[in-house]
């Protein structure tokens, strides 16, 4: 019950004034044992930590700061999950590791489903126009291929026209849709898109039933089965015109997780829970690659950082690139500014659970932002995200979330890959060298002077403070244990 799970909270008040505030859930627990608070980024001079606050009854007896270490970036793996993936997707995928951990390769997200009044290709132009360049990945999702009310936007045209005239690279979400009538739905019916969600049947009340979907003989699997030939149909004319995707499938799986009582989250494949969700991921697996003999895909997989995400992870032997959404201008800023401005932060502390979650074996990606983190804060708290990708409209042309100026400076850095940068045999071979030298001189290894060790003798519940005053030789970032 929620009365065994106390949520605790850990505050950092920097040498520059920054704040960051983390709240964690421990577990009770009848004896003493350890627990892991996660990263937290201190800057050169005196940082000031606090433990309390949150709520439920806490008992600390000592806390220990050692200096987080570098993510060993040559660890990933370069191979596809996929044993027959097609020599494009292997010649990517070999792309990828050569800069990974170097560079961030740029990426955009498009509008879907003729938004923008039908122009695809707004935050393009505003890109071209405010740096003079354009992104490396472009951003599609597939939503609008569905048995429901489905129709042609042009999004796999537009993908093949991206891999094939501009040499960029193609990357896709899928908000796949059910009926939310489910009960009295006919498969092969044509249903209005106002009447379909993608949201969990909390909030739809939908009567689709998850658990159904991955059991041969009900209405859901059936229906599953037409979604993802529908689905297939798109990625086969990919694989025709030999275009590699970074398909990111039943994306955010976890997202909202525990704002329902049943411990699930927002979008339907995620709302029975994480047993359920993996199976839905290996059927979708299965069937394409075996199935419909798709062979293009590098498998993406949506994580969240909380204390049981590794529930949710498909598996190595299903996943290539373990990928994050990072939305924190409204909420969870980790940098002490205020909402209504950009947050450059690397949000190393999630960077390194992902790597955790794989112990390194996989690319780690931004695939959906809102502010770009800069360079300086990558590289000062080596956190080497794969690429970045902004959602449309206002997530990348609003100044509340990302500074033209700061765009600008990013796309024209050293450290950044553009479009005009990528090979130009990108998929003709495996070869690693980027079609314009890119080379860094910006990488710096900073160390922890000094490692804290504080005990308290007294038994203190958490709302009382509790401070570790520690001095860095210049920006570091710690583990708390």
């Amino acid at each position: 019950s929620s009365s065994d799970i106390r949520e605790a909270q850990v505050t950092v008040t920097r040498s520059d004034d920054s704040t960051a505030t983390k709240t964690v859930k421990i577990a009770h627990t009848d004896d003493w044992n350890d627990y892991n608070w996660g990263d937290l980024k201190l800057t050169k001079g005196e940082n000031t930590i606090t433990f309390g606050g949150g709520w439920g009854y806490c008992l600390y007896d000592n806390m220990t700061l050692t200096q987080t270490p570098k993510p060993e970036y040559e660890k990933a793996t370069a191979t596809p999950v996929d044993p027959k993936a097609t020599k494009e997707t292997k010649a990517l995928m070999s792309y990828l590791k050569s800069v990974y951990g170097s560079h961030i390769i740029s990426g955009q997200q498009e509008i879907y489903g003729g938004g923008n009044d039908g122009d695809s290709e707004k935050e393009f132009n505003y890109i071209k126009d405010n740096t003079g360049k354009l992104p490396a990945i472009r951003g599609f999702d597939f939503m609008n291929y569905n048995p429901l009310y489905g129709w042609e936007d042009g999004t796999t045209e537009r993908a093949i026209k991206w891999a094939k005239e501009q040499n960029g690279i193609v990357t896709a979400s899928w908000h796949i849709n059910v009926p939310i009538d489910f009960d009295k739905y006919t498969l092969g019916d044509e249903v209005d898109w106002k009447k379909c969600t993608y949201k969990n049947y909390q909030t739809s009340n939908s009567t689709f039933n998850t658990a159904n979907a991955v059991k041969e003989g009900t209405k859901e699997y059936e229906y599953f089965q037409e979604a993802m030939k529908d689905l297939a149909e798109q990625l086969q004319k990919l694989q025709d015109a030999n275009v590699p995707i970074i398909l990111r499938p039943l994306h955010e799986a976890q997202g909202n997780e525990g704002n329902y009582s049943d411990g699930t989250s927002w979008f339907w494949w995620g709302d029975r829970g994480a047993e359920v969700y993996k199976e839905l991921w290996k059927l979708l697996y299965t069937t394409l690659t075996e199935e419909y003999g798709l062979h293009n895909i590098i498998w993406e997989y949506n994580s969240y950082n909380y204390a049981n995400s590794d529930t949710w992870y498909p598996g190595d032997d299903y996943v290539d690139i373990v990928a994050y959404d990072k939305y924190n201008c409204d909420f969870n800023r980790d940098d002490g500014q205020s909402s209504g401005t950009p947050n450059l932060s690397a949000i190393s502390p999630i960077f390194n659970y992902l790597y955790e979650l794989t112990s390194g074996k996989k690319m780690v990606a931004m695939a959906e932002n809102d502010s770009i983190p800069s360079e300086e804060n990558m590289v000062i708290e080596n956190a080497g995200w794969l690429y970045f990708c902004p959602w449309y409209g206002d997530h990348l042309m609003s100044s509340q979330y990302n500074d033209a100026a700061q765009l600008k400076k990013m796309y024209t850095s050293d450290y950044c890959i553009t479009l005009d940068e990528l090979p130009k045999d990108l998929y003709g071979n495996a070869s690693t060298e980027p079609g314009t030298t890119v080379t860094t001189d910006v990488t710096t290894d900073t160390t922890t002077d000094t490692t804290a060790e504080t005990t308290t003798e007294t038994e203190t519940t958490a709302t009382t403070d509790f401070s570790v005053v520690t001095t860095t030789e210049d920006t570091a970032e710690t583990t708390v244990e």
